[in-house]
């Protein structure tokens, strides 16, 4: 009966640590997914484009990239207290407009929970 319940425990084990390890992404599958976003932004570099840079993103501010005219939407967003974490990115990834209506972004988010996963994962290598 112990062995039993120790197996049980054992699996659960095993399970928590695979969705945990599952739920930090693929960085290298991430920079592929970055590509539909680098047209208008960089991660790598502290350069601003079209979009802001996505360098140092985790723990910003929304709105508050130096040199950047965001627009009002996004400054009203980040004054309200939107900080750029994985989940608040997640669901901006998702669906911008619905995140921060009025935003001048034109991107129509990421459908795929997989490809923001990855994604989240590639920029979180340029925040640390």
């Amino acid at each position: 009966m112990r062995y039993r319940g120790l197996a049980v425990l054992i699996s659960l084990i095993c399970l928590h640590t695979s969705a945990a390890i599952a739920q930090e992404g693929d960085a290298a599958a991430g920079e592929t997914v970055f590509k539909k976003c680098a047209v208008c932004h960089v991660a790598d570099t502290d350069k601003n484009k079209v979009g802001p840079s996505l360098n140092h993103l985790f723990g910003r501010t929304a709105g508050t990239h130096p040199d950047f005219a965001y627009s009002p939407a996004m400054k009203a967003a980040g004054t309200a207290g939107l900080v750029w974490d994985e989940n608040s990115l997640r669901d901006y990834l998702h669906n911008p407009k619905l995140k921060v209506k009025g935003t001048k972004m034109v991107f129509v988010g990421l459908k795929d929970d997989g490809e923001i996963l990855n994604l989240i994962a590639y920029l979180k290598q340029f925040s640390q």
